[in-house]
């Protein structure tokens, strides 16, 4: 057993609305990822009303120096996992759920006999976390569903695709092909996979093209990110949007709303649905 890996983490308890500053300060001490937790999530270890954010750290030692610079207030914790197990424990809470009115998304180990009208969709989400699950991946997946008609046989753009599941929702839902960009390799590597194993990889280009180097511009982009990404990337989204045509926004809990509507203010607001925490804005821009 000695042989076998050891992962170290940093578990803390803090408010939704300073998951975005404590993880940044969690990136600043050291921490190689961070992972969020709450009452939605299929690890449940948050407290009520809290958020856990669980950061990886490359040895003890930085988990440990990171712990030292945490407030008390946080409850700051290590956590050692010893072997590999661990990454595949959560597919045992994962099971084929509706993402949105009449579609159905299942991981490949569980069967589900869809019934008439439904639409399912075969998602690994892999280490690219986005099964769907989350009140953000959600909300996007409704507002693609109520406006699917502005879609039809058109081109979506999706930013920050994670696993993919949005721009295979948006395919499945009438539009022609998505492409889909992140950051993250893996993430890209994990929405080819999906799109294959629905039939649909020569419906999505994935790949880790920055938003400000895509010459495409389509009438739906999404993008699934967080309210401090949102932000900045306001003039670049905007860009990707045709005239007319519609930006769906979220991972934004409620008490930003307003900071990134303020970003984007030179577009119309459609609507702005609330999910547990967490807003969508659904913006159309000018002609």
């Amino acid at each position: 057993m000695s042989g076998e890996p050891r992962y170290p983490f940093v578990h803390v308890d803090v408010d939704p609305d300073a998951v975005d500053e404590t993880s940044a300060l969690l990136f600043e001490l050291g921490a190689e990822g961070v992972e969020e937790r709450d009452e939605t999530t299929l690890a449940k270890s948050a407290a009520a009303g809290k958020v856990t954010l669980v950061a990886a750290f490359a040895t003890r030692s930085d988990a440990e120096s990171a712990i030292a610079e945490l407030e008390s207030a946080m409850s700051p914790r290590y956590e050692e996992v010893v072997g590999d197990a661990w990454r595949d424990a959560w597919k045992e809470h994962y099971k084929p759920y509706a993402i949105a009115d009449g579609m159905i998304v299942r991981p490949p180990w569980e069967p589900y006999e869809a019934k008439p009208g439904e639409k399912v969709l075969e998602l690994e989400p892999g280490r690219a976390f986005g099964t769907g699950l989350h009140e953000t991946t959600r909300l996007v997946a409704r507002a693609i569903q109520a406006h699917a008609s502005e879609v039809r046989d058109r081109l979506v753009i999706d930013v920050g695709c994670g696993s993919g599941i949005l721009a295979l929702v948006a395919i499945a839902l009438g539009a022609a092909r998505a492409i889909a960009v992140d950051v993250d390799q893996e993430a890209i590597d994990v929405t080819r996979e999906n799109a294959a194993r629905n039939g649909l990889g020569d419906r999505v280009d994935a790949s880790t093209t920055d938003v400000t180097a895509l010459d495409a511009t389509a009438p739906l982009v999404v993008a699934n990110i967080e309210a401090r990404v949102l932000i900045p990337m306001a003039a670049d989204l905007r860009a990707r949007v045709e005239p007319g045509g519609l930006l769906l926004l979220s991972g934004i809990l409620v008490p930003q709303r307003d900071d990134v509507r303020a970003a984007y203010a030179d577009m119309e607001l459609l609507d702005a649905p609330a999910l547990g925490e967490w807003v969508l804005l659904a913006l159309r821009k000018k002609r």
